[in-house]
């Protein structure tokens, strides 16, 4: 895979599952918050995992649901490196039923079954996409606007006196139970 088909992931995973339009992001607090604080939370505890590498991560996470859903094997390791990596792994924790356990136990009782079908995953994963875009969006505008981390200065100075330290003790979408 080039680079021009790996960063290709946002416009693909957009025209599937949709974009948040400017105006629309108060309905989409519950799943932002937690992407956000968790990746703020990363970036506090390892500096090098920088808004550059959070658009990595983002379209990282974006190939990890491509996957999933499609069923496709994508290989990503050439664009794979430590500080992306636990950027990913922040954002996964927020929604992914196969990163974060709690979600995909209560994915499984919500759905009543232990097998999750293509589709079922599909309609999941919709809102979680926005939200990856909404936020990669957001880092290319703070970055022209403020430089190379501009992105994690906006979020720090808007919400960085509420997500408390370093602990890697990730958030989750509130509304988890009625997204699954």
């Amino acid at each position: 895979m080039q680079l021009y088909q790996f960063e290709k992931i946002y416009s693909q995973m957009e025209k599937i599952f949709g974009k948040i339009r400017a105006g629309e992001e108060e309905r989409y607090t519950t799943l932002l918050l937690p992407l956000e604080g968790n990746a703020l939370k990363t970036y506090r505890k390892f500096p090098l995992s920088n808004s550059r590498r959070l658009r990595e991560a983002i379209a990282l996470a974006l190939f990890d649901i491509k996957e999933k859903c499609t069923g496709e094997e994508i290989d990503t390791k050439k664009f794979r490196n430590e500080d992306n990596e636990k950027l990913e792994h922040a954002l996964l924790m927020a929604f992914d039923p196969y990163t974060n356990k709690e979600i995909r136990k209560l994915f499984k009782q919500q759905n009543k079954t232990d097998e999750f079908t293509q589709d079922m995953l599909k309609n999941y994963y919709k809102i979680p996409v926005m939200c990856l875009l909404k936020i990669k969006d957001s880092i290319d505008t703070w970055e022209k606007q403020s430089g190379a981390n501009g992105y994690f200065n906006f979020i720090e100075n808007y919400m960085g006196s509420h997500i408390k330290g370093t602990e890697m003790e990730f958030g989750v979408m509130n509304s988890v139970r009625n997204e699954i």
